[in-house]
């Protein structure tokens, strides 16, 4: 009765605040970046999983709305139970049987409530219809063995309380004799005659590990399996409206709820590109750079624009100017830009932004030399846009302008790119110009590349040996170069 009349409550928009953990996927690399972005916003102590890409935090049930809010996170669901040092057993069939025996065992109460309270926090934001995510986009830089999601509108996933209520009780005397099955499948047949539709549910695994005698599509089947005699689900692959995480990492194993449809770094793009960067990922490198008020921040290769976008958003004191030299590129970063504006707009704010975007020569900017605070870009890879060959000559000549226009001595850059050897053999022609500080290694869409972060030396441009070579003066080629490497 005590939980019927709770999830009453819930239905009515109160709820209890009741302290749950909620795990996160983050871009690999950022786990401590968006750790401390849940301590300032949340002041939560977040922890960092030994599964590189995920952080657990905890939190009361009234800030759930917060966690939508943070800017780091990739996906998010709710933790059923975690397990530090869970003992798999040695055959396939015994670990079948463990599966099984789990799902009856989970404490998927707490769990199952933040799952339909977050369902009414979707609802009350009215955000759009979803479009169909990519497999990345559901497990972050993870590999799983699941199919991709065609996934149910967020107003369809509020359905059936009574019915949850229902099953919520017969797991709450689960741990009674088995006397009670009669009258759980006489709940069952009551549900039937009532018209009520089952939840659809499917398991996703996500596995790391090389001493399981079981793969992910094994786990996922038989603890699905499990969980759908327990509850009497329908198991749907494709259009499900729980999806349960079963995440293990060697030894740690941890079972969730997961609350969101589609990745959160799409918050603030809508016009892509071949290469766009993921915002949560532009947001990590934006938070290296440790903004502040009045601060030139440029992009001088924005491609779609995600670094500005997601620094406007939330260093709105600081002016940020970002461009590219493809028209296209510049348009889409437009484009973006009006769709924030309008959202912004619709929800009661007509504010501009402290954000200029212009067509330009990424090595002939047109800024006065030592004029700017922070340099932050996502670099050419030479996979999908440029090549590796060109960046020999393109990188040298974009460290060579970025130091001219940025500020000696106290001026920073953050720059991401995968071709690791050909950038740290131009920054060591910039010695004299560039101190690298620290690298964060990420994974971006399955490729190993580095942020690194540099530090402007106190020598003024013009003085060394590394500036002597104007950037106006580049070769006819050099300028070739630069239009293939436009992101």
């Amino acid at each position: 009765l005590g939980l019927c009349l709770k999830l009453a409550i819930m239905v009515r928009g109160i709820t209890f605040p009741t302290t749950v953990t909620i795990g996160a996927t983050v871009p690999t690399g950022f786990e401590h970046t968006a750790a401390e972005e849940v301590q300032e916003k949340l002041e939560a102590t977040a922890r960092v999983s030994k599964n590189r890409g995920r952080i657990y935090f905890d939190i009361t049930t009234d800030k759930l709305f917060k966690v939508h809010q943070l800017k780091s996170l990739d996906n998010l669901f709710v933790v059923v139970k975690d397990y530090d040092d869970y003992q798999f057993k040695t055959t396939k069939e015994e670990v079948q049987l463990d599966w099984q025996e789990l799902a009856a065992k989970l404490p998927w109460t707490n769990a199952l409530e933040v799952w339909k309270l977050n369902n009414s926090i979707k609802k009350r934001k009215g955000r759009r219809k979803r479009t169909n995510p990519t497999k990345s986009d559901q497990c972050g830089n993870f590999s799983t063995k699941s199919t991709d999601t065609v996934p149910s509108d967020p107003e369809e996933l509020w359905v059936d309380l009574e019915s949850l209520e229902v099953k919520e009780n017969q797991r709450d005397v689960s741990s009674q004799p088995e006397d009670d099955s009669e009258e759980e499948k006489h709940s069952e047949i009551q549900d039937q005659e009532s018209g009520v539709t089952p939840l659809k549910f499917r398991v996703t695994c996500n596995r790391a590990g090389d001493k399981h005698c079981f793969t992910s599509n094994d786990a996922a089947r038989d603890f699905g399996g499990a969980v759908q005699e327990f509850f009497q689900w329908k198991a749907d692959m494709t259009k499900f409206d729980v999806e349960v995480l079963l995440n293990i990492h060697n030894n740690e194993v941890v079972v969730g709820l997961a609350l969101t449809v589609e990745s959160l770094h799409r918050r603030n793009i809508s016009h892509f590109g071949p290469t766009t960067l993921r915002s949560t990922l532009a947001y990590g490198m934006l938070r290296l750079c440790k903004p502040q008020v009045s601060d030139v921040i440029v992009d001088p290769m924005c491609g779609t624009g995600a670094i500005p976008l997601e620094g406007v958003m939330e260093w709105q004191n600081s002016f940020f100017l970002a461009g590219d030299n493809n028209g296209t590129a510049v348009s889409r970063s437009v484009n973006n830009i009006k769709h924030i504006l309008k959202r912004t707009h619709d929800g009661g704010s007509s504010s501009g932004f402290p954000l200029d975007i212009v067509q330009w020569d990424l090595c002939n900017l047109p800024m006065r030399s030592s004029s700017v605070d922070i340099i932050i870009t996502d670099m050419p890879f030479g996979k999908r846009m440029g090549s590796k060959k060109k960046n020999w000559e393109l990188y040298p000549l974009c460290l060579r302008e970025m130091a001219r226009v940025c500020k000696p001595g106290t001026g920073k850059a953050v720059l991401l790119t995968q071709d690791k050897k050909c950038f740290l053999k131009a920054l060591s022609q910039m010695e004299g110009l560039w101190r690298k500080s620290h690298t964060v290694w990420v994974n971006v869409g399955g490729l190993h590349a580095g942020v690194f972060v540099l530090k402007r030396t106190a020598v003024v441009f013009g003085t060394t040996s590394e500036d002597v070579m104007e950037p106006h003066t580049a070769t006819g080629s050099q300028k070739e170069n630069r239009k293939d490497a436009s992101q």
